[in-house]
């Protein structure tokens, strides 16, 4: 069986579509034909206008957007400040990040998958909960405490809800535990959460680690997806 492998770089990570050759499984004809889901996900994600306004405005993904409203509801940044950006590819979302730290502020990035240069920002590709890759994000903030801890990581979707959530809260739980190491008393940390089991005890220790915790739904946000972000201010330290 032949297989055409379509690699789009979509939020955080990639979703790789899997197309294979029914000419092979009925020995007739050569042509390749994807699935009717396949078909629809990519007429959606290419007719979809936040994926348009993305190009136009030079941002690497549709979910800059997300962290555009969030910013302006919540106010999340400030000229010259420390921010690490965990599940960091494509960078859209580390694009607005040193857009409103500006020239004083310091964006440190990280994700597994490579990740174009972005000028402001310090990349690290690795997996951060390795210690190798630890270190080397907390020799970049040396003697400094990060003001803003940011992710909007999530795991390759089987679609399969029972599959993807615990996956998903593992690496939540992964972006919690690093904000609660490097930010500051008073820190902010936003993340993307997809509801379902573990989502009430993951709300407990955020609670418990910060002095206000929200749930956001961004208009840029498909409304179909199960995904909210979590806007965690006032770190407890």
């Amino acid at each position: 069986m032949r297989w055409l492998i379509a690699d789009i770089t979509y939020g955080t990570g990639v979703r790789r579509l899997s197309i294979f050759s029914r000419a092979s499984q009925s020995r007739r004809g050569s042509g390749l034909a994807r699935s009717k889901t396949s078909d629809r996900w990519l007429k959606e994600h290419f007719d979809d206008s936040w994926v348009k306004k993305s190009q136009i405005d030079g941002y690497r993904s549709r979910a800059s957007y997300k962290l555009i409203e969030l910013d302006k509801r919540d106010r999340l940044f400030r000229s010259g400040q420390v921010v690490v950006d965990l599940g960091a590819a494509p960078g859209g979302w580390s694009q607005v990040a040193v857009e409103r730290v500006g020239d004083p502020g310091t964006v440190i990035a990280s994700d597994i998958l490579e990740m174009n240069p972005i000028a402001g920002v310090d990349f690290v590709q690795g997996d951060f909960s390795e210690q190798a890759v630890l270190d080397e994000l907390l020799n970049l903030l040396g003697d400094r405490r990060a003001d803003v801890v940011i992710s909007d990581m999530a795991p390759n979707m089987s679609g399969v809800a029972a599959v993807d959530i615990p996956r998903a809260m593992g690496l939540i739980e992964l972006a919690l535990d690093m904000a609660q190491q490097v930010l500051r008393p008073g820190g902010v940390f936003v993340a993307k959460v997809f509801q379902g089991e573990g989502f009430e005890a993951l709300l407990s220790d955020m609670r418990r680690s910060f002095a206000s915790v929200v749930s956001r739904k961004p208009d840029s946000s498909r409304s179909r997806s199960r995904e909210v972000y979590q806007v965690c201010k006032g770190f407890r330290g």
